[in-house]
């Protein structure tokens, strides 16, 4: 692979793992609270995780293959493109466990989207954060694992 592009794959994901990082940030802010105003800002900040995540993958997909064909389903179908080996082209991005909680996240996202008429139950909320923070924990794995197959 070309070290030049490599070099730009790496820093452009760099840069947007850094923003997810941010996001984080506000999300432990946020996750002590328990009143109304705060529970909504908590799913605002969840649902900009997915998107920020999304970007992630929309940089890899578009430094490979950058296609999705059915539009309908583009946002479940990049998530699960990323999850697969593509031989001869490039290694899985993200893991099997991180597939299922970006999914879940994604699911999230698309409720709290359109989700006008609800309040958000903190119960609820509370298993996306959990599944939130697992996914802190594993995310950073999947990068460092996704660019040492690149480069051997």
């Amino acid at each position: 692979m070309d070290a030049l592009r490599l070099a730009l794959l790496r820093a452009e994901i760099q840069r947007q793992a850094a923003e997810i990082d941010k996001i984080y940030m506000k999300i432990e802010e946020r996750k002590q609270r328990h009143d109304p105003a705060s529970l909504e800002s908590l799913g605002y900040q969840l649902h900009n995780l997915y998107c920020a995540f999304e970007d992630l993958l929309k940089i890899v997909a578009a430094f490979f293959e950058n296609q999705v064909a059915d539009e309908s389903r583009y946002h479940a179908e990049l998530l699960r493109r990323m999850s697969l080996v593509v031989e001869g082209v490039r290694p899985a991005f993200i893991s099997e466990k991180t597939y299922r909680l970006l999914d879940n996240l994604r699911s999230f996202r698309h409720f709290f989207r359109h989700a006008y008429a609800y309040e958000l139950d903190e119960r609820k909320l509370g298993i996306v954060l959990e599944d939130a923070l697992r996914l802190k924990e594993l995310y950073p794995q999947d990068i460092r694992s996704f660019l040492e197959a690149l480069v051997s």
